[in-house]
């Protein structure tokens, strides 16, 4: 996520929410804080899992309400082919190339990439945020 990218490359203090670390919070009911971002990763890619959780051998055990809980499978992604994923991806690819103007591109996809912190508009142009540049 837009998020993740901007905690783990920029050292920002965000937390981000992705399937795993959504879970985790929503099964504990605690707010984690940046800090704890790669546990929280690799403990719901590992251990908290979204139909049936290893609460056994999990660190949070003892002071989670959803211990032992199981789960209904969650509904699929949907096709990356035709999304607005995908618009965001390809805008994102033509930034990276170079800046370019605002008006030429998938304007709902370059405000939510400005939303997401991944695009930054240097005047009319829109490129990529100049600390990863």
């Amino acid at each position: 996520t837009a998020a993740a990218i901007r905690n783990q490359a920029f050292d920002e203090p965000v937390l981000p929410v992705d399937t795993n670390v959504a879970r985790i919070q929503e099964r504990t009911g605690h707010a984690f804080g940046p800090g704890a971002l790669q546990a929280l990763f690799d403990l719901g890619a590992t251990i908290c899992l979204a139909r049936v959780p290893r609460c056994g051998i999990c660190p949070l055990a003892q002071r989670c309400p959803s211990r032992g809980k199981r789960y209904e499978p969650l509904r699929k992604q949907s096709r990356f082919e035709g999304s607005f994923r995908q618009r965001r991806a390809a805008l994102l690819r033509l930034v990276a190339e170079e800046a370019r103007p605002r008006e030429t591109l998938d304007l709902e996809a370059v405000d939510s990439l400005l939303r997401d912190g991944l695009v930054e508009c240097d005047g009319p142009l829109v490129r990529l945020p100049a600390r990863v540049i």
